[in-house]
């Protein structure tokens, strides 16, 4: 763990990857703290854009060893690999360097109330629905989010309450690195087994998060393995979730009211709190919700105040957003990248009455698609048609040799892209890549039909080239 001190007496901090959607809310935190930051980043995006908003100063695209100079604190994104010349630097200049989950890890502890969220699926959602209801409430509250939520114009605020909400997320255990005081588990299920090999291993690391929080666990006591996860924890106040009567919060009297809302009584410990409205669609934003409302209930929000601000959140960016309506077609976005949370939201939007869903999705990792290669072909599968992007590898290397034609060849009636041409750079391809896809889908599109990008990485380009499109 790092020196809790180590921001002590610092005043220009510098980020290596600051447009990425877990440096950008660290940045909005610590630049209204006062420091003074500066940051580069390898590529345009609209989160860049709005760090430069804030008045920090963006390096020229590219990384380089000459963009650290006057900084007294380093940090960098897990994703930067080891050869990366601005790192180097960095690490031979004697000054601090902190990986972003350090960082993160730091800021929680300044916090009494540190509600961290984690699981597989579904922390950016039940952490922007929190945010929302506390921030709603009047609550001057602190926030770490790994999405955009428009209450909070970004996806971190600095907040003067020592409350905060924060993303956890298990990826190579940087949730370890934080310092909870009410931990939220929302489900485990098989990811990065990259890092983890086993279901088993990422049990533990969930239990040692448990027991790294200070006082309560609120967590899904419907999932199998979450219950194992929390079953040996003591010394915490447990409170469980979930559509079982057996949780201590529950739904009664489910009513889906469209294609986008639902409406169901919130019970707790058999007494009804509230009706509340959940304006996302599916049942797993329902757990979503119940989650957000346990949570908000723990922190001492009136189940008034919590139906009232619930209703309100109409998703955070990157979550089922809807990017367009023109001629009939509908493009929605949505970060979905692993096979469980593909079908549960593929699930959700061919129950909205649309003629056809058209499902455009972006592979990332080379070791996720080759691992759950099947899993994604099912889930994808529950389209009406599959579009495939080329695989995005981001931190990795393609040691699997492992292609979206993989992919596509196991999905009935599948469109994807070949693989790089002669002489053709990697950028070239990309861009090529996504240019054909556009131009496939306004061809294709037809009234009636949800177009929906599906990925971590920058499918929602295209979702935003179609909406200028059709």
């Amino acid at each position: 763990m790092p020196d809790l001190n180590i921001l002590n007496g610092k005043k220009h901090i510098h980020f290596i990857g600051i447009g990425g959607s877990g440096m950008y809310p660290l940045a909005q935190i610590l630049h209204s703290k006062g420091y003074f930051l500066t940051g580069s980043d390898n590529n345009e995006t609209e989160t860049l854009e709005a760090v430069r908003k804030m008045g920090i100063e963006v390096k020229p695209l590219g990384q380089r060893a000459e963009n650290i100079e006057g900084a007294d604190l380093i940090v960098h994104t897990a994703a930067i690999m080891a050869d990366n010349p601005e790192l180097i630097a960095a690490k031979l200049s004697g000054v601090p360097v902190l990986e972003r989950s350090e960082l993160l890890g730091i800021v929680t502890s300044w916090y009494k109330n540190a509600f961290c969220v984690a699981g597989t699926h579904g922390k950016t959602t039940t952490t922007s629905m929190l945010t929302q209801i506390l921030f709603g409430s009047g609550l001057d509250i602190s926030a770490f989010i790994g999405g955009k939520l428009p209450v909070i114009n970004g996806s971190g605020r600095a907040g003067s309450s020592d409350i905060m909400t924060c993303e956890a997320c298990e990826f190579v255990d940087t949730f370890l690195k934080l310092y909870p005081d009410v931990a939220v588990i929302l489900n485990i299920d098989a990811d990065h087994l990259d890092y983890f090999k086993t279901v088993d291993n990422i049990i533990k690391s969930f239990n040692k998060f448990c027991n790294n929080t200070t006082k309560a666990i609120i967590y899904n006591g419907d999932d199998e393995n979450t219950v194992k996860a929390v079953s040996s924890v003591s010394g915490k106040e447990k409170i469980t979730f979930g559509l079982s009567e057996k949780n201590d919060f529950y739904p009664l009297n489910i009513e889906r009211i469209n294609g986008m809302t639902t409406e169901f009584d919130l019970i707790h410990k058999g007494e009804k709190l509230v009706r509340l409205t959940v304006s996302v669609p599916g049942e797993h934003n329902i757990l979503n919700a119940l989650a957000a409302a346990a949570a908000a209930y723990y922190a001492g929000v009136k189940p008034s105040d919590i139906a009232e601000n619930l209703k309100n959140f109409t998703g955070a960016g990157r979550r089922f957003e809807k990017i367009a309506e023109k001629n009939g077609i509908t493009i929605v976005d949505d970060y979905a990248h692993h096979p469980a949370e593909i079908k549960v939201t593929l699930s959700a939007a061919v129950k909205m009455g649309y003629k056809r869903v058209i499902a455009v999705f972006q592979p990332f990792t080379f070791s996720r698609t080759a691992m759950l290669l099947n899993d994604f072909a099912e889930a994808l599968s529950i389209a009406d048609k599959v579009v495939l992007t080329e695989i995005m590898g981001s931190r990795e290397k393609n040691t699997y040799h492992i292609y979206a034609k993989d992919l596509g060849e196991k999905i009935e009636g599948c469109y994807f892209i070949d693989n790089l041409r002669d002489g053709e750079t990697e950028k070239e391809y990309h861009d090529r890549n996504f240019d054909e896809i556009t131009d496939y889908l306004k061809e294709n599109a037809r009234e009636g039909d949800l177009i929906i990008t599906l990925g971590c990485g920058d499918v929602y380009k295209i979702a935003k080239k179609l909406r200028d499109l059709i």
